[in-house]
Protein backbone atom coordinates (compact mmCIF):
# COMPACT_ATOMS: atom_id res chain seq x y z
CA UNK A 1 0.00 0.00 0.00
CA UNK A 2 1.57 3.65 -1.11
CA UNK A 3 1.40 5.63 2.02
CA UNK A 4 -0.84 8.47 0.72
CA UNK A 5 -3.47 5.40 0.61
CA UNK A 6 -2.69 4.18 3.90
CA UNK A 7 -3.15 7.55 5.60
CA UNK A 8 -6.47 8.30 3.53
CA UNK A 9 -7.92 4.88 4.74
CA UNK A 10 -7.24 6.31 8.50
CA UNK A 11 -8.86 9.58 7.69
CA UNK A 12 -12.33 7.44 7.07
CA UNK A 13 -12.20 5.87 11.07
CA UNK A 14 -11.90 9.28 12.96
CA UNK A 15 -14.25 10.45 15.22
CA UNK A 16 -14.81 13.33 12.96
CA UNK A 17 -16.66 12.81 9.44
CA UNK A 18 -13.16 13.92 6.60
CA UNK A 19 -14.12 17.10 4.90
CA UNK A 20 -13.09 16.95 1.68
CA UNK A 21 -11.38 19.85 -0.31
CA UNK A 22 -12.85 19.66 -3.93
CA UNK A 23 -10.88 20.95 -6.39
CA UNK A 24 -10.09 21.18 -10.11
CA UNK A 25 -6.45 23.10 -10.39
CA UNK A 26 -3.05 23.55 -8.62
CA UNK A 27 -4.36 27.05 -7.13
CA UNK A 28 -7.73 25.65 -5.47
CA UNK A 29 -5.50 22.38 -4.47
CA UNK A 30 -3.17 24.48 -2.70
CA UNK A 31 -5.62 27.16 -0.83
CA UNK A 32 -7.38 24.08 0.75
CA UNK A 33 -4.31 22.26 1.76
CA UNK A 34 -3.20 26.08 2.90
CA UNK A 35 -6.68 26.03 5.39
CA UNK A 36 -5.29 22.73 7.31
CA UNK A 37 -7.63 20.77 4.71
CA UNK A 38 -6.56 16.43 5.69
CA UNK A 39 -7.39 15.73 2.27
CA UNK A 40 -8.46 16.90 -0.92
CA UNK A 41 -10.07 15.16 -4.51
CA UNK A 42 -10.82 16.46 -7.88
CA UNK A 43 -14.13 17.33 -9.06
CA UNK A 44 -14.11 15.77 -12.43
CA UNK A 45 -16.90 18.25 -13.78
CA UNK A 46 -14.86 21.28 -12.06
CA UNK A 47 -12.09 20.48 -13.42
CA UNK A 48 -13.71 19.31 -16.91
CA UNK A 49 -15.15 22.89 -17.64
CA UNK A 50 -11.78 24.68 -17.00
CA UNK A 51 -10.59 22.57 -20.07
CA UNK A 52 -13.72 23.74 -21.82
CA UNK A 53 -15.12 20.00 -21.69
CA UNK A 54 -18.77 18.76 -20.38
CA UNK A 55 -18.59 16.14 -17.28
CA UNK A 56 -19.11 12.77 -18.12
CA UNK A 57 -15.72 12.02 -19.26
CA UNK A 58 -15.54 14.20 -22.27
CA UNK A 59 -11.79 15.70 -21.08
CA UNK A 60 -9.70 13.12 -22.68
CA UNK A 61 -7.99 10.90 -19.73
CA UNK A 62 -4.13 12.23 -20.92
CA UNK A 63 -5.16 15.96 -20.26
CA UNK A 64 -7.14 15.22 -16.95
CA UNK A 65 -3.69 12.62 -15.95
CA UNK A 66 -1.97 15.91 -16.58
CA UNK A 67 -3.33 18.42 -14.14
CA UNK A 68 -3.41 15.82 -11.61
CA UNK A 69 0.07 15.25 -12.25
CA UNK A 70 0.45 18.88 -10.66
CA UNK A 71 -1.83 19.04 -8.05
CA UNK A 72 0.15 16.29 -6.87
CA UNK A 73 3.49 17.74 -7.37
CA UNK A 74 2.25 20.99 -5.78
CA UNK A 75 0.44 19.23 -2.59
CA UNK A 76 1.82 16.96 0.15
CA UNK A 77 -2.02 16.30 1.74
CA UNK A 78 -3.83 12.70 0.40
CA UNK A 79 -5.44 13.37 -3.23
CA UNK A 80 -8.14 11.50 -4.79
CA UNK A 81 -8.94 11.11 -7.92
CA UNK A 82 -12.86 11.03 -9.24
CA UNK A 83 -12.34 8.78 -11.81
CA UNK A 84 -16.03 8.90 -13.27
CA UNK A 85 -16.99 5.66 -14.86
CA UNK A 86 -13.26 4.51 -15.26
CA UNK A 87 -12.60 6.00 -18.54
CA UNK A 88 -13.10 3.37 -20.27
CA UNK A 89 -15.96 0.06 -20.59
CA UNK A 90 -13.11 -2.75 -20.08
CA UNK A 91 -11.94 -3.95 -16.54
CA UNK A 92 -8.33 -4.07 -17.97
CA UNK A 93 -8.12 -0.66 -19.40
CA UNK A 94 -10.01 1.00 -15.98
CA UNK A 95 -7.46 -1.15 -13.86
CA UNK A 96 -4.28 0.56 -15.76
CA UNK A 97 -5.86 4.00 -15.98
CA UNK A 98 -6.03 3.14 -12.25
CA UNK A 99 -2.36 2.28 -11.80
CA UNK A 100 -1.29 5.34 -13.78
CA UNK A 101 -2.88 7.31 -10.70
CA UNK A 102 -1.45 4.62 -7.97
CA UNK A 103 2.40 5.33 -9.73
CA UNK A 104 1.27 9.02 -8.89
CA UNK A 105 0.71 8.01 -5.24
CA UNK A 106 -2.33 9.15 -5.29
CA UNK A 107 -4.50 7.90 -2.64
CA UNK A 108 -8.00 6.54 -3.81
CA UNK A 109 -10.51 7.31 -6.75
CA UNK A 110 -13.91 7.37 -7.59
CA UNK A 111 -16.45 5.49 -9.52
CA UNK A 112 -19.55 5.73 -10.37
CA UNK A 113 -22.11 3.34 -11.17
CA UNK A 114 -24.02 5.67 -13.66
CA UNK A 115 -22.97 6.33 -17.21
CA UNK A 116 -23.55 9.42 -19.63
CA UNK A 117 -24.78 8.91 -23.16
CA UNK A 118 -26.50 10.42 -25.82
CA UNK A 119 -29.78 10.30 -24.25
CA UNK A 120 -28.63 12.02 -20.34
CA UNK A 121 -27.21 9.78 -17.44
CA UNK A 122 -28.45 6.01 -16.83
CA UNK A 123 -27.99 4.09 -13.57
CA UNK A 124 -26.15 0.96 -14.65
CA UNK A 125 -27.69 -2.82 -13.79
CA UNK A 126 -26.43 -3.44 -10.35
CA UNK A 127 -25.57 -7.02 -10.55
CA UNK A 128 -23.00 -6.38 -13.95
CA UNK A 129 -21.52 -3.25 -11.98
CA UNK A 130 -20.84 -5.06 -9.13
CA UNK A 131 -19.22 -8.20 -10.97
CA UNK A 132 -17.05 -5.35 -12.85
CA UNK A 133 -16.19 -3.87 -9.51
CA UNK A 134 -15.12 -7.27 -8.44
CA UNK A 135 -13.26 -7.74 -11.53
CA UNK A 136 -11.41 -4.68 -11.10
CA UNK A 137 -10.59 -5.09 -7.36
CA UNK A 138 -9.00 -8.28 -8.13
CA UNK A 139 -7.18 -7.47 -10.76
CA UNK A 140 -5.51 -4.67 -8.82
CA UNK A 141 -5.08 -7.17 -5.51
CA UNK A 142 -3.39 -9.21 -8.38
CA UNK A 143 -0.82 -6.41 -9.17
CA UNK A 144 0.00 -5.38 -5.79
CA UNK A 145 -2.09 -2.02 -5.60
CA UNK A 146 -4.15 -1.04 -2.86
CA UNK A 147 -5.92 2.21 -3.13
CA UNK A 148 -8.98 3.13 -1.49
CA UNK A 149 -12.06 2.64 -3.91
CA UNK A 150 -15.03 4.68 -3.23
CA UNK A 151 -17.79 3.81 -4.90
CA UNK A 152 -20.36 6.07 -5.66
CA UNK A 153 -23.64 4.77 -5.96
CA UNK A 154 -26.23 7.67 -8.13
CA UNK A 155 -29.24 6.17 -6.74
CA UNK A 156 -30.05 9.78 -5.20
CA UNK A 157 -28.46 11.72 -7.38
CA UNK A 158 -30.62 10.24 -10.32
CA UNK A 159 -33.92 10.59 -7.98
CA UNK A 160 -34.62 6.67 -8.51
CA UNK A 161 -37.98 5.20 -7.37
CA UNK A 162 -37.58 4.02 -3.38
CA UNK A 163 -33.88 5.55 -3.61
CA UNK A 164 -32.65 4.70 -0.52
CA UNK A 165 -33.81 0.82 -0.63
CA UNK A 166 -32.24 1.04 -3.79
CA UNK A 167 -29.00 2.37 -2.18
CA UNK A 168 -29.33 -0.58 0.60
CA UNK A 169 -29.34 -3.04 -2.11
CA UNK A 170 -26.20 -1.64 -4.67
CA UNK A 171 -24.14 -0.54 -1.29
CA UNK A 172 -24.66 -5.09 0.21
CA UNK A 173 -23.51 -5.89 -3.46
CA UNK A 174 -20.48 -3.22 -4.13
CA UNK A 175 -19.16 -3.84 -0.28
CA UNK A 176 -19.29 -8.03 -1.14
CA UNK A 177 -17.35 -6.55 -4.42
CA UNK A 178 -14.55 -4.72 -2.44
CA UNK A 179 -15.80 -1.26 -2.04
CA UNK A 180 -13.98 0.45 0.56
CA UNK A 181 -16.69 3.11 0.89
CA UNK A 182 -19.32 4.36 -0.64
CA UNK A 183 -20.71 8.07 -2.05
CA UNK A 184 -24.09 8.67 -1.82
CA UNK A 185 -24.32 12.30 -3.95
CA UNK A 186 -28.10 14.36 -3.00
CA UNK A 187 -28.90 12.18 -0.20
CA UNK A 188 -30.02 15.10 2.23
CA UNK A 189 -32.52 13.43 4.61
CA UNK A 190 -31.71 12.34 7.91
CA UNK A 191 -34.09 8.82 7.95
CA UNK A 192 -32.03 8.19 4.20
CA UNK A 193 -28.84 8.90 6.23
CA UNK A 194 -29.43 7.09 8.68
CA UNK A 195 -30.51 3.38 6.96
CA UNK A 196 -27.82 3.76 4.76
CA UNK A 197 -25.16 4.14 7.21
CA UNK A 198 -26.77 1.34 9.41
CA UNK A 199 -26.48 -0.84 6.45
CA UNK A 200 -22.89 -1.07 6.01
CA UNK A 201 -19.56 -1.12 7.62
CA UNK A 202 -17.98 0.91 5.10
CA UNK A 203 -17.69 4.60 5.35
CA UNK A 204 -20.44 6.55 3.86
CA UNK A 205 -19.27 9.61 2.02
CA UNK A 206 -22.26 12.23 1.47
CA UNK A 207 -22.37 15.52 -0.65
CA UNK A 208 -22.72 19.20 -0.11
CA UNK A 209 -26.39 19.86 -1.01
CA UNK A 210 -29.08 22.38 -0.08
CA UNK A 211 -30.94 21.00 2.64
CA UNK A 212 -27.74 18.65 4.20
CA UNK A 213 -27.30 18.42 7.47
CA UNK A 214 -24.37 20.27 9.17
CA UNK A 215 -20.99 18.36 10.56
CA UNK A 216 -22.69 17.64 13.85
CA UNK A 217 -25.68 16.17 12.98
CA UNK A 218 -23.70 14.45 10.06
CA UNK A 219 -21.15 13.12 12.59
CA UNK A 220 -24.00 11.70 15.13
CA UNK A 221 -25.52 9.72 12.09
CA UNK A 222 -22.28 7.91 10.98
CA UNK A 223 -21.04 9.46 8.12
CA UNK A 224 -17.23 9.36 7.78
CA UNK A 225 -16.95 11.78 4.49
CA UNK A 226 -18.04 14.62 3.35
CA UNK A 227 -17.47 16.12 -0.16
CA UNK A 228 -17.69 19.39 -2.01
CA UNK A 229 -18.16 18.36 -5.49
CA UNK A 230 -18.60 21.23 -7.97
CA UNK A 231 -20.34 23.45 -5.64
CA UNK A 232 -17.22 24.77 -4.32
CA UNK A 233 -15.58 25.71 -7.75
CA UNK A 234 -19.40 27.14 -8.93
CA UNK A 235 -19.32 29.82 -5.96
CA UNK A 236 -16.09 31.19 -6.90
CA UNK A 237 -16.61 31.24 -10.58
CA UNK A 238 -19.90 33.09 -9.65
CA UNK A 239 -18.20 35.27 -8.01
CA UNK A 240 -15.66 36.35 -10.27
CA UNK A 241 -18.52 36.37 -12.83
CA UNK A 242 -20.16 39.11 -10.55
CA UNK A 243 -16.34 41.46 -10.04
CA UNK A 244 -16.06 41.14 -14.07
CA UNK A 245 -19.96 42.47 -14.41
CA UNK A 246 -18.70 45.25 -11.69
CA UNK A 247 -15.47 46.40 -13.07
CA UNK A 248 -17.74 46.77 -16.73
CA UNK A 249 -20.43 48.89 -15.05
CA UNK A 250 -18.54 50.75 -12.73
CA UNK A 251 -15.74 51.66 -14.80
CA UNK A 252 -12.92 51.29 -12.03
CA UNK A 253 -10.89 48.35 -10.50
CA UNK A 254 -12.57 49.46 -6.78
CA UNK A 255 -14.18 46.26 -6.25
CA UNK A 256 -11.05 44.24 -6.93
CA UNK A 257 -10.12 45.91 -3.29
Amino acid sequence: MNIASKQFKALHQQTEPLLLGNVWDVKSAVIFEKQQYKAIATSSMALAETLGYQDGEQMPFDEYLLIIKRIKASTSIPLSVDLEAGYSETEEAIVKNIKQLHDLDIAGINIEDSVVNSSGRAILNAEAFAQKLKGITTRLKAIGIDIFINVRCDAFLLGLPNACDEAVSRIKLYEKSGANGIFLPCITAIPDIKTTVNCTGLPVNVMCMPGLPDFEVLSSLGVKRISMGSFFSGAVFKRAETLAQNISREKNFSSLF
